[in-house]
């Protein structure tokens, strides 16, 4: 199961082709987030996602335009390269969109949208429209680790060093850096410490961590588990999983579709509008589920798999046919 999400991390998250990307001269990029109804698709390009600043009433924003610092999290928690390209190109989407320069160093926003923040005029965030997400030390320090990672020591010990000097004059690392120009008046000056929560306890432990692993010289809490699979040994899959409470509506030429239920059942399925059928019955994982594999890997796109279900404690079938398109 952890095999077939880090294989679908891409069809769920990493978007090709859209005006971002062109404008920047990238193939592509990952996501922040796609709303659950688009997320069975091969690739998010359509719809809208609700961003919680969102307004009542508001559609949302397009889900291709919220670029986010969280893909990095792919490479630290061991699942990517820091220099596979799809990370590489998300590096210039995050830097275009989210990055600003203080004169105590750099910094970033979380996400293309965000509005927990000021306002533009420094007036504080009360849940009111038209606030700004501003930058977080937080995230110094997590580009840090990503630069250690990438190979890039001394750039790792400059943001470290920033990440300390944007803490305020109690040496308290705060939740959030003002990004604009000074306000006086107001107590903002840019890289100095919002009227955000201070301190950020969050903040100063990626602050430690981040020296621990400049001492040490690798990412101190980069799982290992993850590093060995995917990345010394390259294991993938070509299970993809299909949930009643996750249906997805796709899957790709090469895949083997994996059928995932919470109780015993025979699948029935076809691919030719019921002339011909087979019945796979599901198997115990003895983890409180019942997986079966369907023989889809050699089927061409343009295939259509359409199955139903016969629950095997309640002796009838589920009452609705499932369909999932091969492209």
């Amino acid at each position: 199961t952890a095999d077939s999400w880090n294989y679908s991390i891409e069809s769920w998250l990493y978007i090709t082709g859209t005006d971002v990307a062109k404008r920047l001269g990238i193939e592509g990029y990952y996501l922040r987030t796609v709303p659950p109804e688009l997320d069975g698709r091969s690739t998010p390009k359509q719809g809208h996602v609700t961003l919680r600043s969102d307004p009542p009433g508001r559609e949302g924003v397009p889900v291709s335009e919220v670029v986010s610092v969280d893909a990095l999290c792919l490479v630290r928690f061991g699942l990517r390269r820091a220099d596979d390209p799809r990370i590489l190109n998300t590096l210039k989407a995050i830097d275009a969109t989210l990055r600003v320069e203080t004169p105590r160093g750099p910094s970033w926003r979380r996400y293309v949208g965000d509005g927990y923040g000021e306002h533009a005029d420094g007036s504080p965030y009360l849940k009111r429209n038209g606030t700004i997400g501003r930058a977080w030390p937080l995230l110094t320090g997590e580009r840090g680790h990503y630069e250690l990672m990438a190979g890039r020591r001394a750039e790792a010990e400059r943001l470290a060093r920033a990440m300390a000097d944007q803490a305020g004059d109690g040496g308290m690392i705060p939740e959030q850096v003002w990004d604009a120009d000074d306000i006086p008046e107001k107590g903002l000056f840019k890289g100095r410490p919002t009227d955000s929560a201070a301190p950020l306890i969050w903040a100063h432990a990626e602050y430690v961590k981040l020296l621990r692993s400049l001492r040490d010289g690798a990412v101190f809490d980069l799982p290992p588990q993850t590093a060995c699979r995917y990345l010394e040994r390259g294991v993938t899959t070509d299970r993809v999983i299909w949930r009643l409470d996750h249906p997805r509506e796709v899957i790709a030429e090469g895949e083997v579709l994996r059928v995932v239920l919470d109780a015993p059942a025979k699948v029935r399925w076809t691919v030719d509008r019921w002339a011909n059928t087979c019945e796979v019955d599901t198997r115990d994982s003895t983890v409180g589920t019942y997986y079966a594999d369907l023989d889809t890997k050699n089927l061409p796109a343009g295939m259509v798999v359409r199955m139903k279900f016969h629950w095997a404690d309640a002796h009838e079938f589920e009452g609705k046919t499932f369909k999932v398109d091969v492209v």
